[in-house]
């Protein structure tokens, strides 16, 4: 007698939280319509961060930058902040780019490439190496390890590791990781492109 088998849930179906944890994997992978739903909204709410941060640079909207200071304007967004890390062994590298033109560009389209990948959900795999690599910089800017400056001033710092920098990082490796872009975003439109499904680390 042949025994009818249920049809495995799709990506797209509704699936209840109870029966996606009971038909998991042994390792536990399970991806519910809400964890996808709450990882779209951490996926653009980070975006916005970043977007928020290139264009209150480049404009100058007078909360982190001031106003006439923007990036229009003639001001450097790395000068101010380069320019004076006094922690960590990268003093001195920091302080030879700070205000540099090459400097200020990637720094911006930095911040402008990774907001509109995460907002967006495309390019996530990509987006998680270069957040990652931007915050490893500006971790080391900060150096948390440090408890006191140059100057010998305390440095404040609450954490000798884990800061908000290590965080973005690991939220951009789990965006990509998670396929995030799916959900309330253009990945899988993203993923249909002829070039990046010939390559798949545009993903």
């Amino acid at each position: 007698m042949a025994v009818r088998e249920e049809p495995r849930p799709t990506s797209s179906m509704q699936v209840p939280a109870v029966e996606a944890a009971d038909t998991a994997p042994r390792h536990g992978a399970v991806m519910t319509p809400i964890a996808a739903k709450a990882a779209a909204v951490v996926r653009v709410a980070t975006g916005f961060v970043f977007l928020w941060a290139f264009l209150d640079k480049t404009f100058g909207w007078h909360y982190a930058t001031g106003s006439g200071k923007g990036w229009i304007d003639g001001g450097s967004p790395t000068k101010g902040f380069l320019s004076g890390v006094q922690a960590g062994p990268l003093q001195s590298f920091f302080h030879d780019i700070a205000g540099k033109g090459w400097a200020d560009a990637l720094f911006m389209l930095g911040l402008l490439g990774i907001g509109l990948a995460l907002a967006g959900g495309v390019a996530l795999r990509l987006t998680a190496v270069a957040g990652t690599v931007l915050m490893a910089m500006m971790w080391a800017a900060e150096w948390p390890p440090a408890q006191h400056l140059s100057t010998g001033a305390p440095t404040m710092s609450s954490n000798p590791f884990m800061d908000y920098h290590v965080l973005y990082a690991a939220v951009m490796v789990l965006m990509a990781a998670a396929y995030a872009g799916n959900t309330w975003g253009l990945g899988r439109i993203w993923a249909r492109i002829p070039f990046v499904r010939r390559n798949r680390w545009l993903l």
